[in-house]
C-alpha cells in the first residue's frame, strides 16, 4: 500500500484544549482516558512526520461564533455545548489546537465548523477537492463522535478514507473499539500510524 503525498490530507479532528485538556470543557468526560492513552503523543509525532513527507495538516475546531453560526441544537450533546457558548468562542482559551501538536507549516490549515463532522459546515470538502485531496487519514478525540461522523460523512462524499487507529482515543474503550470495528467496514479501513507512514514513504 502507498500513499501518494499530493493526494494525501490529515484532518486532525477537535484536538482543542476544550476536549483534550483538564481545563477544557469535556475534561470530565476526556481528559483523563485521553491522557492515560497516550493518543496526543502518538498522533503529534504522526502529524509532523505527516509534515515531513509534505501531508497538509487540516485541524477541525467545535467553535461557536457570537451568531451562533450554523449551530443546531438537535443532539444532547450539541444543546449542551451550546449552553456554555463562551466557552467555545473561536478565540475562547478552549478553543484553542494544544500545544502539543506541532507548529503549522505554510500548507496546513485550520477549520471551524458547529457540527460533529468536520467535513459538515464549512469549506473544506471545497478546499480539499481544489487542492486534489481525494484520501484522508483521521486522527482525533472522540472515536466515536468526530472521528466515526467525519470518517462517514468523508466516505459518502466519495473520499478515500483512512483511520489512524492509534491517534484516536474515546471516554471508553468499548465504544472506541466499536468506533473502530464499525470504521473498518464503513471506511476504506484503519491502520496505524506507522503504517501511514511507510505508505507515505517516510
Amino acid at each position: 500500500m502507498s500513499f501518494d503525498p499530493q493526494r494525501t490530507a490529515v484532518l486532525g479532528l477537535h484536538w482543542i484544549v476544550n476536549v483534550i485538556k483538564p481545563e477544557g470543557f469535556f475534561a470530565d468526560m476526556l481528559s483523563g482516558p485521553v491522557a492515560a492513552s497516550g493518543v496526543v503523543e502518538r498522533a503529534a509525532r504522526f502529524h509532523q512526520g505527516a509534515q515531513q513527507a509534505g501531508v497538509p495538516i487540516v485541524y477541525t475546531r467545535f467553535t461557536i461564533p457570537e451568531d451562533g453560526g450554523l449551530l443546531v441544537r438537535n443532539t444532547g450533546l450539541i444543546s449542551a455545548v451550546a449552553q456554555a457558548g463562551e466557552s467555545f468562542r473561536p478565540d475562547a482559551p478552549g478553543s484553542a489546537i494544544i500545544q502539543e501538536m506541532p507548529p503549522l507549516t505554510g500548507s496546513d490549515r485550520v477549520v471551524d465548523n458547529q457540527k460533529v463532522s468536520g467535513m459538515a459546515g464549512n469549506d473544506l470538502p471545497a478546499w480539499l477537492d481544489r487542492h486534489g485531496r481525494d484520501t484522508l487519514l483521521l486522527t482525533g478525540v472522540a472515536t466515536n463522535l468526530t472521528v466515526e461522523q467525519t470518517a462517514r460523512h468523508a466516505t459518502d462524499l466519495g473520499y478515500f478514507v483512512y483511520v489512524v487507529k492509534d491517534c484516536v482515543a474515546a471516554a471508553e474503550d468499548s465504544a472506541h473499539q466499536a468506533a473502530l470495528a464499525n470504521m473498518d467496514i464503513t471506511t476504506t479501513g484503519t491502520l496505524t500510524a506507522r503504517e501511514a507512514l511507510d505508505a507515505l514513504g517516510t
